[in-house]
C-alpha cells in the first residue's frame, strides 16, 4: 500500500493514496493519530465498557448498550456486508487496519490519566460506533415521556409538550440553486447541532485517490464521509429528519425451567433469548446484566420482575420494555452507501447512494455543477400502526407488527431555495414531533432578502440570533396591567417589550429575558397541576433527560403559554410573579456571562479553563441550547459549519469548534475556536501545492 498525509494551515488532514482501500487504511491511521483517545472512548461506549475506566457515571449507558445488543447488531450488519457487498466490507477492514496501526503505542495523555491502554478494533467496530452514536438520536425515550405525561396529566398533555426535547439532535441546512447565486452554480450551507464534545464530533478531512477526491466532515471512527461532502462536481448535506423509526413494546415475561418466555400477540408464550454479561466499573464491584431478547427486540428496561429494581409499573403487573430498531431487524446499517457517496459525480449518484441509507433517517440536500438539485428523505422507517409511533404498545396485543417500509418522501425547491431545520418538511409523514418552525422560517426569510447569494454571504445566516419563540412570553408581558406592577417590574417589562429579540452574547436585555423565562418555567413546574408528573417513573438514569419535568416545560414553554387552557393555571399571575422576582434581583451582566459553552469531555480537562460565552439560543438559527429553568450553559450547538460552493470548491468554507486535532498541546487542538465563536469560516484548501506534506505511509 502507498499513500501520503498532507496538512493545511489548520492541521486538517488531506490524504492521497493509490485506491479506495489504501485510502481507507490511511484515513483510519490518521484518525487514530489525531483522535486516538476520542475513538477509543467511542469504542468502549459502543461495547458497553466505558464505566471500566470512566467510572459509575457511565454505568447506565453501558447497561443500555449491552441490553440493546449494539455490538451484536454491528457484528450481524458486518457479516451481511461481507455476504452482499464484499468490496465495502474489505474497505472497512482496511480502515480498521489503519486504526490499529495508529493506536499502537499511542501517547495521548488521557490514556495514562485513565489508566487504560488502547485496545484492538475489529472489522465491525466502526459499525458499532455508528450504532452507539445514533442509538438515542431518534429520541425513542420521548415515548416514555408521552406515556408518563398521558398517565399523569391526561391524553391532551401529550400535544401540549410536543416539541423537540432536550435529548434530540438537529441541524440547519439550506440549498440555494444557481438561479439565485452570483456564480450561477449552487451553494449548500448549514450546521449540524449536536452535543459539543472536546474533541469535536466531526473531523474535517480530504480523501483523494484516482477514483475520487472528496472534502468533507467525517465521524471519527467511521470510514468515508457520510453526512457532509463535496466531490468537486456534487456536494451534499443532511439534517435529522425527526422521523420515528424505533418502537417500544411493553413485554410480559416469565421465567421457566428452560429459561425465559415472552407473551406474544397470539396469546402464546414463546422462548426469549437470554444470557448474562458483566460490566466492569472503575473503583466499584462489577455489575451483572441480564440480556433478554424477545421476538420484538432486545429488552432495554425491566424484566420478568418488572421495572428496574423490581418496581411494578403504575401498580400493574410486572412489565419490561423491548426496543425494536431497523438494523437489528434487517442486519443492514446502510454502510453500503458510503463508497457510492465518495464516488458520486452528480445528484443522481447521491440519490442512488441515499437509497442504500438506513439509519439515522435524514433529510438530504445535494447540488451538482450541471444544475441538478436534490431534496429528499433517506433512511428506513417501518410501516406500522399509528399507536407504535406515539407511545409504548403492548407486545401481547395484535396489530403492532411491522409491515414493510415507507417510501422515502421527496420535495422540490421553492423559488430556487430549499431549507431544512428539523421542521415539518418532507419527512412530516414519517414523524411525530418536529422542531418548531422558527429556524426554518428565519433562514427562508433571510434568504428572501436578496436575489443573488454567494458562498461568502452564508456566515451571516449561520450566526443569526433572532428568537421568534420569545413571542408568547412577551405577549403575556404586554397584556399585564402596568399600574399593578412595582416600579422595577414595570421598568423591566417596558425594557423587554422594546428588546430586539436577538440573543446576542453582549446583550443585557437577552440576559434579562432568559432570567424571566427561567423563572416562569420553574414557577409553572411548581404548579399543583403538574405535581403528578414531577416524579419520573423508575426508568434507568440514561433516560432521565427525557423524563424530567422542568426541562420539558422549558422546551415546550411557547406552547404552554399559548395554549387555550393549561389545566386552569393562572398564567398571567405566573408571569407577573416571575417578572417581580427577576426585577427584584436582575442579572448583573449580559447573556454571554451565563450562556457559556459546556462541552462534554470523557475526562475533566487537565488545565481548568473558563469556557467562552455564546450568542444564540435553542430556537435561533445560531442554535446554542440552554435548558430554560435549569441552566444557561450550552451543551449543544453547531458541531461544525460548512458552505459548499459548486462554482469553485476552493471557495467553500468550514469550521469546527476547538480544532482539527484531538491531542492536547497540539497547535491545532483549539486554533479554530476563535473562528467558530466569531462565526467566521476557514477556507477549504484544494491546491496540493498549498499543503505541507507530513509523511509517506
Amino acid at each position: 500500500m502507498s499513500g501520503a498525509i498532507f496538512r493545511d494551515a489548520w492541521g486538517i488532514p488531506h490524504l492521497r493514496a493509490d485506491g479506495p482501500r489504501e485510502l481507507a487504511r490511511l484515513q483510519g491511521l490518521v484518525t487514530a493519530r489525531d483522535r486516538g483517545w476520542q475513538i477509543e472512548v467511542e469504542r468502549h461506549r459502543a461495547q458497553g465498557a466505558s464505566a471500566s475506566f470512566l467510572g459509575a457515571g457511565e454505568l447506565s449507558w453501558d447497561v443500555l448498550v449491552r441490553r440493546a445488543r449494539i455490538a451484536d447488531t454491528a457484528r450481524r450488519c458486518f457479516a451481511r456486508l461481507e455476504e452482499r457487498d464484499p468490496e465495502t466490507a474489505d474497505w472497512i477492514r482496511a480502515y480498521v487496519t489503519g486504526v490499529n496501526e495508529g493506536l499502537h503505542g499511542h501517547g495521548a495523555p488521557e490514556f495514562a490519566r485513565a489508566g487504560v491502554l488502547p485496545g484492538r478494533w475489529e472489522p465491525w467496530t466502526p459499525l458499532a460506533v455508528w450504532l452507539s452514536t445514533h442509538l438515542l438520536f431518534a429520541g425513542f425515550p420521548a415515548k416514555l415521556w408521552r406515556d408518563h405525561a398521558a398517565a399523569r396529566l391526561g391524553a391532551d398533555a401529550v400535544g401540549l409538550f410536543a416539541t423537540d426535547g432536550p435529548g434530540t439532535s438537529g441541524s440547519n441546512g439550506w440549498l440555494v440553486a444557481g438561479e439565485r447565486t452570483v456564480t450561477g452554480q449552487g451553494v449548500i450551507a448549514g450546521d449540524p447541532h449536536r452535543f459539543i464534545e472536546d474533541p469535536g464530533v466531526y473531523q474535517q478531512i480530504r480523501l483523494s485517490c484516482p477514483e475520487f477526491d472528496v472534502v468533507g466532515l467525517a465521524v471519527p471512527g467511521v470510514p468515508g464521509i457520510a453526512h457532509f461532502g463535496h466531490t468537486g462536481t456534487v456536494a451534499w448535506a443532511i439534517t435529522n429528519a425527526m422521523a420515528d423509526y424505533q418502537d417500544l413494546y411493553r413485554e410480559r415475561l416469565r421465567r421457566t425451567g428452560a429459561g425465559m418466555e415472552a407473551l406474544g400477540p397470539d396469546g402464546v408464550w414463546r422462548r426469549a433469548a437470554r444470557h448474562t454479561e458483566t460490566v466492569e466499573v472503575a473503583g466499584e464491584d462489577p455489575v451483572e446484566v441480564e440480556v433478554v431478547e424477545t421476538e420484538r427486540g432486545p429488552v432495554v428496561i425491566g424484566g420478568p420482575e418488572g421495572l428496574d429494581g423490581g418496581v411494578p409499573e403504575s401498580g400493574g403487573p410486572p412489565l419490561a420494555v423491548a426496543l425494536r430498531y431497523p438494523p437489528r431487524v434487517t442486519g443492514d446499517l446502510g454502510f453500503g452507501a458510503l463508497l457510492p457517496l465518495l464516488r458520486a459525480r452528480s445528484v443522481a449518484d447521491v440519490d442512488r447512494a441515499a437509497d442504500l441509507w438506513a439509519e439515522p433517517v435524514n433529510v438530504v440536500l445535494a447540488a451538482d455543477t450541471e444544475g441538478g438539485t436534490l431534496h429528499r428523505v433517506a433512511g428506513r422507517v417501518p410501516v406500522r400502526a399509528d399507536a407504535n409511533r406515539v407511545r409504548l404498545v403492548p407486545a401481547w396485543e395484535p396489530g403492532h407488527e411491522w409491515r414493510g417500509w415507507h417510501e422515502p418522501p421527496r420535495a422540490g425547491l421553492d423559488d430556487g431555495v430549499a431549507v431544512m431545520a428539523n421542521q415539518r418538511g418532507p419527512a412530516a409523514p414519517l414523524g411525530v414531533e418536529f422542531a418548531p418552525p422558527h429556524r426554518a422560517r428565519r433562514i427562508a426569510a433571510l434568504l428572501a432578502r436578496r436575489d443573488r447569494w454567494s458562498a461568502a454571504d452564508m456566515a451571516a445566516i449561520h450566526t443569526d440570533t433572532h428568537l421568534a419563540s420569545a413571542a408568547p412570553l412577551l405577549d403575556h408581558l404586554a397584556a399585564l396591567n402596568a399600574p399593578d406592577l412595582t416600579g422595577p417590574a414595570s421598568a423591566l417589562r417596558a425594557r423587554l417589550l422594546a428588546w430586539d429579540r436577538h440573543m446576542d452574547a453582549g446583550s443585557a436585555d437577552a440576559a434579562a429575558f432568559a432570567a424571566l423565562r427561567g423563572a416562569v418555567v420553574r414557577r409553572l413546574a411548581a404548579e399543583p397541576a403538574f405535581a403528578s408528573a414531577a416524579t419520573p417513573p423508575p426508568y434507568p438514569d440514561v433516560f432521565r433527560p427525557w423524563l424530567a419535568l422542568v426541562p420539558r416545560i422549558g422546551f415546550a414553554l411557547e406552547h404552554l403559554l399559548a395554549a387555550k387552557d393549561l389545566f386552569d393555571i393562572d398564567r398571567p399571575a405566573v408571569v407577573r410573579a416571575a417578572l417581580e422576582e427577576v426585577a427584584a434581583a436582575p442579572p448583573s451582566g449580559a447573556w454571554g456571562d451565563t450562556h457559556r459553552l459546556a462541552p462534554w469531555r470523557a475526562l475533566p480537562p487537565g488545565d481548568p479553563r473558563e469556557e467562552p460565552g455564546l450568542s444564540g439560543d435553542h430556537d435561533c438559527v445560531l442554535c446554542t441550547s440552554a435548558v430554560p429553568g435549569i441552566t444557561d450553559l450550552a451543551a449543544r450547538g453547531p458541531a461544525a459549519r460548512y458552505v459548499w460552493d459548486l462554482a469553485r470548491r476552493e471557495d467553500s468554507r468550514w469550521v469546527v469548534p476547538h480544532g482539527a486535532s484531538g491531542r492536547p498541546g497540539s497547535p491545532h487542538h483549539r486554533d479554530q475556536q476563535p473562528l467558530w465563536l466569531a462565526g467566521d469560516l476557514a477556507p477549504v484548501v484544494t491546491d496540493w501545492a498549498q499543503l505541507t506534506k507530513e509523511t509517506d505511509v
